[in-house]
């Protein structure tokens, strides 16, 4: 298809032309042969959305007139208003008004709604809707097909493709620049999943030869994708329509044309993968944490104590936790073993973390900048990338003192409780705000394929989320330990004495050499980055059991802490579950559904939606442990201790089958907000306790349930209003008055304030504006005394009891807040995402402990005032006094996009540039990326 381009002034185009930068319009092919449509059992009743715009590549003119005029190329932004109208459409939502928030999700393109018809290929068309510019792809062969999606690909996201390639690879800031946001970023993420180039093609060749027929056609597939990407580089590339963050880079000369946008091939995508799979499909992991904690808590208490108090800090079996499969079925998983075996906890103050960075120069671990001077005409795009491609902290659970994988959200109603007799669901992928998005949106249409949807950009051979001919799926991120720790025993060859700095370890009683990882990467500045020259190395360590994280003593003995996870060596072997959801002739029903997400090895929890029936399941590779093995906890790297039938070379281990997952169909309803999935099924990590965000949608399902009659319209009404409410002040604040109004509210300034709390809980809790766009909250005011409040609260209430050192090790395991405005949250500030992790749930039960209430899985201690309910009143007042003090300048301190003290501004949501086109601020929604509502009316 042409370049999706805007008229700009003629001296911004003239000024671009004189650079050379002709961005002319490639002719469309000639259409290939349609193949016949499939019947679309929705029958119009889905509906999807994806803000802020399906059109993710920019040319060089595009970026400019951006930053000149705030233009926008076409499709690039016409899905955000919709998205954030949602906001202040909600109270009035019909089944009738849904459209006016969600576009329609049915097959294939109306003929006076088609845009454009492409066909790279004469056995694929790429047919886009005026609407959206969604490319609507469908292929006579299968090959065609994954071309064209390919081709798609390239389209809407070459940029962001070849971002993460290099992320994955470890190669980001020789690539986009030297940014320390860039160096903070493939520091973080490659030291997760380190290969070499042979490791890459181990993995293709592993899904080859060990999934069947599935497997070679599912690589087939792979190859046909990368074909289509690469056909659309070149194409670009020669015609001169690229994305113009090419040029800004260094990559390709804005006058002559030469440079290269250098070729995808397989391996890329599992580069790709790593990244996604790692950062929203793992679990587990951070052993060495909570041992920390661990230790702390036996420290101040002993050892019996401090492990009782700790354990009910970690709550792995929280009673009170809100539950996906709410009917009491059990499924036993990394609970805490009766009696331990191996745990190897460190020696107190001997723990130090493994170096990532070696050899520095110029301006690495630095951000020293050294402008380059720019044409005349760039002037307006130097520095886009100063502060790094993807800002710091802004990817989903990067922040610091954030847990990871967290986000996306699903709501499920049986049909004996709809107003239709057919199951609804609202669901979706919650995965951070960016421009362009992370995923993109497609139909597919071709031999074995059926569905539309999202997928990653650079992994979208298929449909990850979406919808089929008669059923949709959805996910979210579930966490359940797949990450063990363990500590290895260090040794010298030569037989000498081993240090905590030995590069040898005892694997099966002999010395063995670590493997070295590593890359050099290197930068200058360009006109997008205008970091200084520099340099480092990046290198890991690599063992028999993992990737090497930590150094300490156990015992007074060196050893290494090590990371291994089960979809290490495997980062793109879920291709054969996704396949299979992309088959219509797989899924037929909830029980074939189960056993496509069955084949998805990343931790996630997958529901399901067609006429007949709600499902659940939760895949992941769940290892099977060796008897007695804590799996909270690190353990001794020994044959007794390791996976069963754990095989180091491939990474391969026994699993738990298929029927241990949790799993469900047909029950009342179900939600997910990455809460607790079952009874028995331990948590990975801490933060699963009494009060959870999940309890938003829970307790409003359940409410439409008793009442019956669930529409598509209510139950988004129920998603909408909890993706505007304050966890804290609907689940805590009745506690904290009511411990505050156990006695009169003698000072006139905090009984004021006292009221407006009360008022804003009694109207809902919620952070949403006055009107729209007057970006006032209704209750302003309370809401500023929350977000002072609550932290000081926190640590009035458990730091005196518990002492600085295990105040501060539990709150390195479990951030004390993520409100919307917290840059410290799951994904930094104006994430949208918000409430996930915190301290809800202590807070919870140590108040219920005060008042004297019943609590199932009570804290060890109560915390509160040591106990007395009138001390705890006076620390709860004393902070609320600060609280009230506190200006809104300090509480809401400004930055790039908002001025000190705009509560609103600073809780809005702002989709972070990936490339050269930014994005106006949106309200605040605690609400799915990409969102579907569905409801089929039929069946095959």
């Amino acid at each position: 298809m042409p370049p999706r381009t805007i008229k700009f002034r003629a001296a911004t185009v003239a000024a671009v032309l004189v650079l050379g930068t002709t961005l002319l319009a490639a002719s469309p092919q000639a259409g290939a042969t349609e193949p016949a449509p499939v019947t679309d059992y929705c029958q119009g009743q889905c509906a999807d959305i994806l803000p802020p715009g399906e059109n993710g590549n920019a040319t060089l003119v595009d970026i400019l007139g951006n930053k000149a005029f705030g233009t926008h190329p076409k499709h690039s932004d016409d899905q955000l208003d919709r998205y954030n109208g949602l906001v202040a459409g909600q109270s009035g939502l019909t089944d009738q008004k849904l459209t006016d928030f969600f576009n329609d999700a049915s097959f294939g393109v109306p003929k006076s709604q088609v845009e454009s018809v492409t066909s790279p290929r004469d056995d694929v068309t790429i047919t886009r809707d005026k609407a959206t510019g969604v490319p609507h792809i469908k292929g006579t062969t299968r090959y065609g097909t994954e071309f064209g999606a390919g081709f798609a690909a390239g389209q809407d996201r070459l940029w962001l493709m070849d971002l993460f390639r290099h992320i994955g690879r470890g190669e980001l800031t020789s690539f986009a620049g030297g940014a320390l946001a860039n160096q903070g970023l493939e520091q973080q993420f490659w030291p997760q999943a380190p290969y070499t180039e042979a490791d890459l093609e181990a993995q293709v060749e592993y899904i080859k030869t060990h999934e069947g027929a599935r497997g070679e056609q599912a690589m087939a597939d792979a190859q046909a994708y990368v074909d289509g990407i690469n056909a659309y580089r070149t194409k670009s590339k020669n015609g001169r329509y690229f994305p113009g963050e090419y040029v800004l880079t260094g990559k390709v000369d804005a006058i002559t044309n030469v440079g290269e946008i250098q070729p995808f091939k397989l391996t890329d995508l599992i580069s790709i993968a790593s990244v996604v799979g790692g950062q929203f499909g793992g679990g587990g992991g951070g052993e060495v944490q909570a041992a920390l904690s661990l230790l702390a808590a036996q420290q101040k208490y002993g050892v019996a104590e401090g492990t009782k108090v700790w354990e009910s800090f970690r709550q792995r079996e929280d009673p009170e936790a809100v539950l996906t499969i709410h009917d009491g079925t059990s499924f036993p998983y990394a609970g805490k073993p009766g009696k331990a075996r191996g745990t190897a906890l460190p020696d107190a103050g001997s723990v130090t973390a493994e170096p990532v960075i070696y050899d520095r120069t110029g301006s690495a671990g630095t951000d020293k900048k050294a402008p380059v001077k720019a044409p005349a005409p760039l002037k307006k795009a130097q520095g886009i990338y100063d502060d790094g491609v993807i800002p710091e902290d802004s990817l989903p659970g990067s922040g610091s003192g954030a847990q990871k994988r967290g986000m996306s959200n699903a709501l499920l109603v049986s049909g004996k409780n709809t107003a239709s007799g057919n199951p609804i669901a609202v669901f979706g992928p919650q995965t951070g705000y960016f421009a362009p998005q992370l995923m993109m949106l497609q139909e597919l249409q071709g031999p074995g394929i059926s569905a539309r949807g999202v997928s990653f950009a650079g992994v979208g051979m298929y449909i990850q989320m979406g919808r089929g001919q008669d059923y949709a799926w959805s996910a979210t991120s579930a966490g359940q330990d797949i990450t063990d720790t363990y500590a290895i025993d260090l040794c010298e060859p030569d037989g000498s004495t081993p240090t905590k700095d030995s590069t040898h370890y005892v694997y099966h009683g002999a010395c063995t050499a670590m493997e070295t990882l590593e890359h050099t990467n290197s930068w200058k500045p360009t006109v997008a980055d205008s970091t200084a020259k520099g340099s480092y190395r990046m290198q890991v360590r690599r063992t028999n059991y993992g990737i090497v994280t930590h150094r300490a003593t156990v015992g007074g003995k060196p050893v290494a802490y090590t990371s291994l996870r089960t979809t290490y060596r495997h980062e793109a072997d879920s291709i054969i579950g996704f396949q299979m959801l992309n088959d219509p002739s797989y899924v037929k029903d909830a029980a074939s559904f189960q056993r496509a997400a069955g084949n998805i090895d990343y931790a996630f929890n997958w529901f399901y939606a067609d006429s007949r029936t709600a499902s659940y399941y939760n895949s992941g590779m769940n290892p099977v442990r060796a008897a007695g093995v804590d799996p909270a906890l690190p353990v001794r790297a020994a044959r007794a201790y390791e996976w069963q039938g754990y095989e180091p070379a491939a990474n391969t281990a026994a699993y738990t089958p298929f029927a241990a997952h949790p799993h469900s169909s047909g029950q009342d309803y179900y939600i997910s907000w990455n809460n607790k999935q079952a009874k028995g099924y331990a948590t990975a990590g801490f933060g699963l306790s009494a009060v959870h965000r999940g309890d938003l949608l829970d307790d409003r399902v359940a409410k439409l349930v008793e009442e019956g009659g669930v529409t598509r319209a209510s139950l988004t009404r129920a998603m909408a209003e909890a993706a505007v409410t304050d966890l804290r002040g609907e689940q805590l604040l009745p506690e904290l008055l009511k411990v505050i109004r156990s006695e009169p509210v003698t000072d006139p300034g905090l009984n004021g304030a006292v009221q407006q709390l009360e008022s804003w809980r009694a109207s809902g809790s919620q952070r949403r504006e006055s009107s729209p766009g007057s970006h006032t909250y209704t209750h302003a005011d309370a809401v500023r005394i929350m977000d002072a409040w609550w932290p000081k609260l926190v640590e009035a209430e458990f730091k005196p009891g518990l002492g600085d050192d295990l105040y501060g090790a539990l709150t390195v395991n479990v951030a004390t807040d993520e409100s919307p405005a917290a840059s410290h949250g799951a994904s930094g500030a104006h994430s949208g995402s918000a409430f996930q992790y915190g301290w809800w749930g202590f807070v919870d039960k140590d108040l219920r402990q005060v008042l004297g209430k019943p609590v199932k899985g009570p804290l060890a201690r109560t915390y509160c005032g040591n106990g007395d309910a009138g001390s705890c009143r006076d620390a709860l007042l004393a902070t609320l006094k600060q609280a009230v003090a506190q200006p809104a300048t300090e509480l809401y301190p400004g930055d790039d996009n908002c001025k000190a003290g705009q509560q609103w501004c600073a809780d809005s949501i702002v989709h972070r540039p990936l490339g050269g086109i930014g994005q106006k601020a949106i309200h605040w929604q605690n609400r799915p990326t990409y969102q579907q509502v569905v409801e089929f009316p039929a069946h095959r």
